[in-house]
């Protein structure tokens, strides 16, 4: 595809489609990511085509080789955002050529094509347009998407895969936390890093969510929702959680967060997340913050507030950090004020009930 040349989708309507009384049943309850919509988008690519052949088409399993090479070298990116419906029935996307970008980001890392941002944006389009009645409506609902790119050529070598696949799922989903947002609790994780220098950290792909599930059953086996990790060099500064950036919050009102070394992912939650901290006023700052900063920080009182940021559960209050031996932090502790405005203020935006004041929001449907 070059830019003068637009690829136009073909759409092909389910045959199968979910009755209306099971898409209601669904979007009653619709928890988060167990139930998928009636369609997908695929678009294809090689090196001697470049992307082609887009569709929107009935929901289905992918057809694999067993020599497809994200099966063995595990050449595969992927993103999340997600769709809200406003009062007026309307559909909107919030930043999603953030996602764009940082899907390209991805790619490049993985040796995978990068989808042009244009695409990218139409796709998340068509398919929210063909299944439109799935986004719900109820408070805190939304529709989830999940883009996805792979390299499914058949070969056993290790080098770039010259074929490869993109595809959209969506999945209507209720509140992240099913009893409201309440305070977690986090495990300090010190056998395990997340990424190192050079490595994929910045890159949304799989292979660093599955390194991540081991320590993460640690945190449970710890009475903890998620795991911190540090950083690989040193082994004392803080990185991200196993899926979601990280504030900390001084008495003065100053937001403090993990500069983005190329080993974090660079948050679109978290971008927005620092613009309405300093629309407000509040300062922010982006550094090293060891782990000594933050236990003595939370015991002196200069840290009254932490929380972590992501797509899918917005804003998480953090009550207290756990780790071998120790436990900083009051695990019954509320959520801290400026925790809960600034994740209200967000949803507000996402959801139409607050002005858009940077531009964030884009009409799909």
């Amino acid at each position: 595809m070059t830019a003068n040349t637009p690829l136009v989708f073909k759409a092909i309507r389910s045959s199968h489609p979910r009755s209306t009384a099971e898409r209601e049943a669904i979007l009653a309850n619709p928890g988060f990511g167990k139930y998928f919509t009636d369609h997908m988008v695929s678009i294809d690519w090689t090196v001697e085509k470049g992307w082609y052949d887009p569709q929107v088409k009935a929901y289905g399993p992918l057809s694999l080789d067993p020599a497809a090479s994200v099966l063995h070298y595990a050449q595969e990116i992927f993103e999340g955002l997600k769709a809200y419906r406003h009062a007026d029935g309307s559909i909107w996307s919030f930043r999603a050529e953030q996602n764009a970008a940082r899907m390209q980001r991805s790619a490049h890392r993985l040796a995978l094509p990068e989808l042009p941002t244009e695409l990218f944006l139409e796709s998340i389009k068509q398919l929210v347009t063909m299944d439109a009645l799935w986004v719900p409506s109820a408070p805190e609902t939304c529709l989830y998407l999940r883009p996805f790119s792979i390299a499914n050529e058949n070969f056993l070598g290790v080098r770039a895969a010259q074929k490869a696949a993109y595809y959209v799922i969506a999945s209507p989903v209720g509140p992240y936390f099913a009893k409201g947002v309440a305070p977690v609790s986090i495990w300090l994780v010190e056998d395990y890093s997340r990424a190192a220098h050079g490595g994929t950290g910045a890159a949304k792909c799989g292979g660093n969510y599955a390194a991540s599930l081991l320590p993460q059953q640690e945190a449970y086996a710890n009475g903890c929702s998620q795991v911190l990790f540090l950083d690989a060099q040193e082994g004392k500064y803080l990185e991200e959680l196993g899926g979601m950036n990280i504030f900390l919050v001084k008495k003065d009102g100053t937001l403090v967060t993990p500069e983005l070394t190329g080993s974090i992912l660079e948050g679109v939650t978290r971008a927005s997340i620092i613009q309405l901290a300093k629309d407000r006023g509040h300062k922010v700052e982006e550094r090293k913050i060891s782990i000594d900063e933050w236990r003595q920080g939370m015991a002196s009182g200069e840290f009254t507030e932490a929380f972590a940021c992501g797509t899918a559960a917005v804003v998480a209050p953090i009550a207290a950090l756990k780790g071998r031996g120790f436990i900083a932090g009051d695990e019954s502790a509320p959520a801290g004020k400026l925790t809960m405005a600034l994740r209200q203020e967000l949803t507000d935006i996402q959801y139409g009930r607050l002005p858009d004041r940077h531009g964030w929001l884009k009409r799909l449907v």
